[in-house]
């Protein structure tokens, strides 16, 4: 039924901007431009056209596939953004880099909504830097009939009974995270060691043909199509996999896993800083979280969003939101427990990781 709503909510709006020749008209739309760049899956588009019916600013919008491509795109300067969305690590990294401007949080009332838990991070320790937008939890999705088991640790992505059935994720911090929780070990670890025994430990699952593939967005049809059995992804996208295919099942592993907050940035030579921060500003609001919380299944760092969203999903949808499913979208205290946020890490070790990565030939 949600998927349902969604897809005629979204024809709506595209015959609406088809009949209006677009979402804003006149020389003040023109003229006034936000460039923001995110992820895919990753936002209900209806806000990018509320943003610019209600500001005149026109929004280009663009996504990268992970944080380190995103990284790349910044520094050969093949990425003109104003607003990025980053995660936790790699804010950590762009700070440190002296690529990200400060805010002016006088322009972004909003953020006074955001739950102290989401402020005051390892990332931005004095909050000069970002808005969050999202957090969630990494896991593991399954197809409750293509295994045999309830999975419940981080050993069934490298375990060779399931050859040519497993989705390894597509990027260097989540992969070998998967292996160093594996071995028991910590996935901030700067030991040498232990991080080369997780590249063994990965490349060894791909020697044997283990993965049927790296991916990232491929995932969705790939376990939605029930064409693999096992994939390592994230909480909010396996809920949306899991309205088109109900036999998905989500895990956090009981070695525990990686918690995230990917958060809103204005880049240091972004040319459209006050747009930015309206936009920043919007997407902070309670009615836009709530709107994007139920259209991308993410949970909001928006204190009065996340109180409020089972109430409007009921309201929307004429049911109650399902427990179960509130609990994986916004994971319990016990289980972010067991979770750890990434830390950017040192120089040396994301060169590490970097030539590791090569060498696995992703």
């Amino acid at each position: 039924m949600k998927k349902i709503l969604a897809l005629a909510m979204m024809m709506v709006t595209i015959l609406t901007l088809t009949a209006c020749g677009g979402s804003s008209s006149g020389s003040e739309s023109k003229d006034r431009v936000v460039n923001v760049c995110s992820w895919g899956e990753y936002i209900d588009e209806d806000l990018i056209y509320q943003f610019e019916d209600e500001t005149g600013i026109k929004v280009n919008y663009q996504t990268a596939e992970s944080n380190e491509a995103l990284y790349s795109l910044l520094k050969t300067g093949a990425g003109d953004y104003d607003v990025i969305v980053p995660s936790d690590y790699m804010i950590g990294r762009l700070i440190a880099e002296g690529m990200l401007a400060e805010l002016n949080y006088d322009n972004i009332p909003n953020y006074a909504l955001i739950d102290a838990r989401y402020k005051g991070l390892s990332y931005d320790p004095d909050n000069k830097y970002t808005v969050p937008y999202t957090w969630g939890t990494l896991g593991i999705i399954y197809n409750t009939t293509m295994v045999d088991e309830e999975i419940t640790s981080w050993d069934a992505m490298f375990d060779e009974k399931y050859a040519g059935q497993v989705l390894m994720i597509r990027n260097s911090r989540d992969a070998l995270a998967a292996a160093l929780l594996d071995l028991g070990y910590d996935i901030n670890t700067t030991d040498e060691a232990q991080i080369r025994e997780a590249y063994e430990l990965l490349a060894d699952a791909k020697s044997k043909g283990v993965y049927q593939s790296f991916v990232m967005d491929e995932i969705f049809g790939k376990m939605e199509g029930g064409n693999a059995a096992i994939a390592m992804y994230y909480a909010g996208d396996y809920l949306t996999m899991l309205e088109n295919n109900e036999d998905l099942a989500y895990v956090v592993p009981e070695e525990g896993s990686n918690w995230f907050v990917d958060a809103m940035c204005v880049l240091k030579n972004a040319q459209h800083k006050e747009e930015a921060e309206a936009w920043i500003n919007f997407i902070a609001g309670t009615d836009a979280n709530l709107a994007n919380m139920d259209y991308i299944w993410y949970a909001s760092p928006n204190a009065e969003a996340l109180e409020q969203y089972p109430a409007y999903y009921e309201e929307t949808y004429g049911e109650e939101l399902d427990q179960e499913t509130f609990g994986i979208m916004a994971a319990p205290a016990d289980v972010l427990d067991r979770c750890t946020l990434y830390e950017n890490l040192p120089a040396e070790t994301l060169t590490l990781y970097n030539d590791l990565w090569t060498e696995l030939g992703i």
